[in-house]
């Protein structure tokens, strides 16, 4: 192994696959863990919103592919050149257990598994080369909000799941922290038009620990 290979997994990987997130967020359980209890990979990823989850919850529930509002990510790499919304769909904002997001203009994408209102999103590919978890938690950090991103890949031996978890790792981290920042900006820019007097916190505050109970089936 060369020196620039041990640097980048020792030193480089776990931030990007960590990135913004505490140590206790990154060992705490989440909803969603036991749809891939043994996985090859793990990211749990969060950020501060200076915005309460009223404003954030419906960026995160139009979220998908064509026909809905898209990733917030890189248009082009995940939303098949399509710019994904930079405002709210009304007839987007209900969502359910088994409804499909779609990752492109096909019939694939993540099912939704778990739907708990301004608080956790837990979505789900079950594929025959693979298995991925995909939850969205947010909890309360005074007026503001903290939203972490948890991802568990489970790829079945062989070629396709080995080319599925290298292409989902070099996604992952190309679009994960572009998603992240864009729901922050469109979330804290509504917050603002609702309460135009409210003063920006900064992002480098100290994180206050959670005000729920986020292991599975808890409230």
């Amino acid at each position: 192994m060369s020196g620039g290979t041990a640097a980048y997994l020792l030193l480089v990987r776990p931030r990007l696959l960590h990135w913004g997130a505490t140590d206790e967020e990154v060992s705490r359980p989440l909803p969603g863990d036991a749809i891939v209890p043994r996985p090859h990979l793990t990211a749990t990823r969060a950020i501060t919103i200076d915005a309460p989850r009223k404003d954030v919850w419906p960026w995160l529930v139009q979220m998908g592919g064509h026909p809905r509002a898209g990733w917030y990510g890189y248009d082009v790499i995940d939303n098949g050149g399509a710019l994904s919304a930079d405002h709210i769909i009304p007839e987007l904002q209900k969502l359910k257990v088994g409804d499909l997001l779609p990752t492109d203009r096909s019939s694939t994408g993540y099912r939704v598994e778990q739907v708990e209102p301004e608080r956790v999103i837990v979505l789900a590919i079950r594929a025959f080369h693979v298995t991925v978890s995909w939850a969205i938690v947010l909890t309360d950090q005074d007026e503001r909000t903290r939203m972490i991103f948890r991802l568990r890949v489970l790829c079945r031996p062989g070629l396709l799941g080995l080319i599925y978890l290298l292409l989902s790792q070099a996604g992952d981290i190309l679009t994960v922290r572009k998603q992240m920042t864009t729901i922050k900006a469109l979330a804290e820019r509504r917050s603002r038009k609702e309460d135009p007097d409210a003063t920006p916190r900064r992002e480098n505050e100290p994180v206050a620990p959670p005000t729920t109970d986020l292991r599975p089936g808890r409230r």
